[in-house]
């Protein structure tokens, strides 16, 4: 019958035409890199962070306050967003860079403060500014980080460091710390408002990971399950609060000390006569915060609600960015940070009205997965995906991304 194969027409392949269709990998001899290799997400990341920390650890980064409402809600905001796409245009040579306070980085990303940050892994602050460094992005220290304010600057002085800080109670330390900050050579602060008190993470508790820790057996067994971070703990600086060690007490001592629960407006007012350079405030979750931080002299706010790990059911940061960059209008920086997991969610806030978005989980995924590398396997991710999205989004460049290219749920 005519269009039929029959069997008389079919013959065994030759091993020369089957070789040209195989196309092995070599084996990759470095555990690290090969484990990295096989990351295409930051879920990915993420999957692989899960196995080769301890799970109290892991549960610090990765967890949130009470029922984890707020950071559910916040991701799912990203992935209800509906792009806008514009064809025949063209996109042979994007160009994703912005500017910053006046500085051009390579694509609309800041490297979120974290604390702790060498629990995760010994390479800790200095590994992650580094690879900013690399990629001409700022990366922000926090005032609870593992590394001293000197030792950053020293160790990544070509860096775009910023610092992240918190009022303490006593107002001559916080002095005395801007000070070193200000000797260090940072030249961007960012104040956190949000940490009145600090939020209910339930995870942390039922680990015991707690300021100082109280663990459990059951969570001191499975730390024993991974040696090589062991190894890393017991033979490296014991892990603390760098910067406040001239604060005095315990780590639960020093944090009430830095925790001030009589935190107002008069604080930003008294902050923004202290220091000279441009400021930051992050923890803004309202347009009438904004505006106030602003009328203030504050240079611009960052949109977060801490990534969901202070009030639970607090307000879905994606949603009021368009509110406020409208109160605000186009002079202030505006950041946003809280859900972010994806360059394609990077192109949704710069498109809302963000000047740049802010991640903190995404790159400590990398670096539990894979310490230095890792951190910067989490950048190459985000920026091929922003990248990618952007020219199929028929944009060009960071400058052409609007509003009329990305809309929100609703």
């Amino acid at each position: 019958m005519k269009g039929v194969l029959r069997m008389e027409d079919r013959q065994l392949p030759k091993w020369s035409e089957i070789r040209e269709l195989l196309q092995f990998r070599s084996f990759e001899m470095d555990p690290v890199q090969r484990r990295l290799a096989r990351a295409f997400t930051i879920a990915d990341l993420r999957a692989m962070a899960q196995k080769t920390t301890p799970k109290a650890v892991f549960n610090y980064t990765d967890g949130a306050a009470e029922e984890e409402i707020s950071i559910a809600r916040c991701r799912q905001a990203y992935r209800d967003i509906e792009f806008s796409p514009a064809v025949l245009r063209d996109v042979s040579d994007p160009d994703p860079s912005t500017k910053l306070f006046g500085r051009t980085i390579d694509f609309p990303l800041v490297l979120a403060p974290t604390g702790y940050t060498r629990m995760m892994h010994n390479d800790g602050e200095k590994a992650v500014a580094r690879v900013a460094a690399r990629n001409n992005i700022p990366y922000t220290l926090s005032t609870v980080g593992t590394t001293t304010v000197e030792d950053l600057a020293k160790a990544v002085p070509e860096g775009n460091n910023w610092f992240q800080l918190y009022i303490a109670k006593d107002r001559s330390k916080t002095e005395g710390l801007l000070e070193r900050v200000l000797t260090s050579g940072y030249d961007v602060l960012m104040v956190t408002v949000d940490t009145q008190v600090g939020g209910s993470r339930v995870r942390e508790l039922r680990d015991g990971l707690t300021i100082p820790p109280t663990l459990s057996p059951k969570t001191f067994a499975d730390m024993a399950l991974h040696p090589s971070w062991w190894f890393d703990k017991l033979t490296t600086p014991p892990i603390e609060f760098a910067s406040l060690r001239g604060f005095g007490g315990n780590s639960a001592e020093v944090a009430d000390q830095v925790f001030d629960p009589a935190l107002t407006f008069e604080d930003i007012a008294w902050l923004r006569n202290v220091w000279p350079h441009k400021l930051l405030v992050k923890g803004i979750q309202t347009v009438k915060d904004a505006e106030r931080v602003v009328e203030l002299g504050c240079d611009g706010v960052v949109l977060s609600n801490h990534g969901g790990r202070q009030l639970d059911r607090s307000p879905t940061i994606l949603k009021i960015l368009p509110k406020v960059r409208e109160a605000l209008g186009s002079e202030p920086t505006v950041l946003i940070d809280s859900g972010i997991m994806s360059g394609s969610d990077i192109l949704a806030a710069v498109g809302l009205g963000a000047d740049a978005a802010m991640v903190g989980r995404a790159y400590l995924y990398g670096l539990m997965a894979g310490g230095e590398r890792g951190a910067a396997h989490a950048v190459k991710i985000l920026r091929s995906q922003y990248v990618r999205s952007m020219q199929l989004l028929g944009v060009k460049s960071t400058a052409g991304i609007s509003g009329d290219h990305v809309a929100l749920a609703g």
